[in-house]
């Protein structure tokens, strides 16, 4: 791992390229692609690959190498290509680097700061996600807002306004600083939502909204997303855009075709005529609510029925119990017609839901994600309407390829596929 560090550090200081950290508790990976989306066409830029924010992820994010994992010979490789670059001038090297930083304990922000100095810094927010390693909201802020600390004066500081937690780190920013949101008083904001959930027979159809400036107002259509967590990301890469040069006219129609990455909230087929709602990626209580709040606003008509399943949302700490009954609420208050809970925290979940009046003939539990996904084979009609979400760990990916129209598209539509995960 020294030696990773060591080799990053070394073709950061020779290429000095524009780098662009981002952080917060959910979002980073969407705020990450929407800024290489809009990016792209006016400069040669890099992103992280995959889930490339770790101490070894980042600096392999820089090298330009994959993990070698357990072969001796891929670590060589990788290695050797940092040798190169070290050795020899490569002309194409990226001149921006959009670098995900991850943190699950103390001291990881500085460490992948010392690595790659930000120009510029996004913290896209502050929530539950990995509080049993921090043991407060308070501690996850002070451990994220270090990528704030460090961003050189003469870059940026892009905060999320409607996260209390990153918008109180404007305080400690050396730079300039950008809020984004959707409340007013955001820098950066977005107005007017519109949701199309459908068109003709229940294709995705976007967003609408007015991408609003400090009073530069443009119109933004998004045709492929259908959730706020798009919109924050659009924001973002806004953001950063107008930062470097880019106007706003060019952002909306970039922000055009940008697609969420596989596992956020991406409507896909599903069999017997269904639809699903693939948020599999991972989960927090947040999230979850926010997932469950756009299933809500969709219009399906009878007999058609909405389904959630959720599972397991982990690394909670001491607010487990309650962060999953606090989803389950709301689970049961926006009129399901099934709720399928998987694994043993999501009991609590259940027990939120039977709570706030979901009949308990509609709830139903299973211990793994494959008897879920057998369970709602059976069950599934024509026109019925599946959202699958739940932490990493709990593998619900497995729960869509059960129910999708095409398992043979599962590698290219879903999170976790590939040799690596089969087993695991």
């Amino acid at each position: 791992m020294f030696k990773l560090k060591l080799f990053a550090r070394l073709i950061v200081k020779k290429y000095k390229p524009q780098i662009i950290g981002i952080t917060g508790s959910i979002g980073k990976t969407s705020a990450k692609e929407a800024i290489y989306f809009v990016l792209q066409n006016k400069f040669n830029v890099r992103m992280s690959p995959k889930n490339y924010n770790s101490e070894i992820g980042l600096p392999l994010s820089i090298i330009g190498a994959t993990a070698g994992g357990r072969d001796p010979l891929a670590w060589l490789h990788v290695f050797w290509c940092a040798g190169k670059l070290l050795l020899i001038r490569d002309k194409n090297y990226p001149s921006i680097l959009i670098l995900e930083m991850g943190v699950d304990h103390p001291g990881d922000m500085a460490y992948l700061t010392s690595i790659a100095p930000p120009m510029l810094g996004v913290v896209t927010g502050v929530s539950y996600a990995h509080l049993e390693f921090f043991g407060s909201l308070e501690n996850t802020k002070k451990e994220k807002q270090v990528l704030v600390e460090q961003v050189d004066k003469q870059g940026l500081s892009i905060l999320n306004y409607d996260n209390e937690y990153s918008r109180e780190m404007a305080n400690v920013s050396r730079a300039r600083v950008l809020t984004y949101g959707l409340q007013e008083g955001a820098d950066l904001r977005a107005q007017d939502l519109v949701f199309n959930f459908t068109k003709g027979n229940y294709e995705l159809a976007g967003i609408n909204f007015k991408l609003n400036d400090r009073g530069s107002i443009v119109p933004v259509f998004m045709k492929n997303v259908i959730t706020h967590s798009a919109i924050y990301a659009a924001l973002v890469a806004a953001a950063v855009g107008r930062h470097l040069g880019l106007n706003l006219v060019e952002i909306a129609k970039a922000l055009s075709d940008y697609s969420l990455p596989p596992g956020r909230m991406n409507i896909l087929p599903g069999i017997k005529h269904t639809f699903i709602i693939d948020d599999t990626y991972n989960s927090s209580p947040e999230a979850a609510i926010m997932a469950l709040d756009i299933l809500s606003r969709l219009k399906i008509e009878s007999p058609a029925a909405k389904y959630a399943v959720l599972g397991d949302m982990l690394e909670l700490g001491n607010y487990t119990e309650e962060g999953h009954r606090e989803v389950g609420i709301k689970a049961g208050s926006i009129g399901l017609d099934c709720l399928i809970a998987v694994g043993e925290r999501s009991r609590a979940l259940m027990r939120g839901a039977s709570e706030a009046g979901l009949d308990d003939g509609c709830l139903f539990y299973f211990d793994k994600a494959e008897e879920a996904g057998r369970f709602l084979q059976n069950r599934l009609k024509a026109g019925d309407v599946v959202l699958v979400k739940g932490s990493q760990g709990m593998r619900m990916e497995k729960i869509v390829k059960e129910i999708m129209a095409e398992p043979e598209q599962a590698e290219k539509l879903l999170v976790r596929q590939g040799k690596d995960w089969d087993n695991a």
